[in-house]
């Protein structure tokens, strides 16, 4: 495919920001909002579609917007493009807490599965698509649903995902997992769901009702704080409106609810 060949920088640990350095001409494309800083002579524009095919046409574009919006992102993509002479650098970052991981698409044969929110920026010249979980039980139960991002190309590309990223390489194995701390995995391995345990373990075990089983030979890609379990904490201990719930975690917190006519 030929993807633009960048240099990249990751900084910080838990709150990590990818650096891009491209050469005159060269683009990097992200996901929109993503940026944090660049140089004067990189312009920006967003688009539709990520480039990867650009005699694709007003109907191909249309298509690329249609999947676009069946993942939940944003319709555009912005399109980052090195202007001036000599390198220039532009930086990205995720809306929340996590660590980017950086992968080589021609070390993984040339694609991954990741995610739907997991893509944060890559080379020009990568395809980000969809694709469609066949399994009906794991597009239903599973945390990552009917529908996958799919990146497919020769270049750099990056994916953020919460808290610690933990890299495991799988040859012929099986691996259970929380159904929502899956970040990617390569061709090669296949992604279905399993009860957790007996009844008793599904309903009071605390790990859902359902794991997640990947089964084969490639690498799967894991995270420790999927998104989704730091809002549900967040949103457990936020002050309800009018500040009822204040110090809900203490006795003190549950007293005072009891005052309050809360319980």
């Amino acid at each position: 495919m030929n993807s633009h060949e960048i240099d990249y920088k990751i900084y910080g640990d838990d709150m990590q920001i990818v650096s891009i350095e491209l050469d005159p001409h060269e683009t990097v494309i992200a996901e929109a909002g993503s940026m944090n800083w660049m140089d004067t002579a990189i312009k920006f524009e967003a688009k539709m579609g990520d480039g990867s095919q650009p005699d694709k046409g007003i109907f191909g574009k249309l298509l690329d917007v249609g999947k676009r919006v069946l993942t939940g992102e944003s319709i555009f993509l912005t399109h980052f493009t090195n202007e001036g002479t000599g390198k220039k650098e532009v930086s990205f970052a995720a809306p929340y807490p996590g660590s980017i991981i950086p992968l080589d698409l021609s070390a993984v044969n040339g694609e991954i599965l990741c995610q739907k929110d997991a893509f944060l920026c890559a080379a020009k010249g990568t395809a980000v698509s969809i694709a469609f979980n066949k399994r009906f039980g794991a597009g239903f139960f599973g945390g990552e649903g009917f529908i996958l991002q799919k990146l497919q190309g020769d270049g750099m590309a990056f994916l953020h995902a919460g808290g610690t990223i933990v890299e495991k390489e799988l040859n012929n194995e099986s691996l259970l997992i929380d159904t929502g701390c899956i970040v990617a995995f390569t061709q090669g391995l296949e992604y279905n769901i399993q009860r957790a345990g007996n009844l008793k373990s599904m309903f009071f075990g605390g790990e859902g009702l359902f794991l997640a089983k990947i089964q084969g030979t490639g690498k799967v890609y894991l995270q420790s704080l999927p998104f989704s379990r730091l809002a549900d904490r967040i949103i457990q201990h936020a002050p309800k409106i009018g500040g009822k719930s204040k110090g809900e975690g203490s006795v003190l917190g549950h007293l005072g609810r009891i005052i309050d006519g809360d319980n």
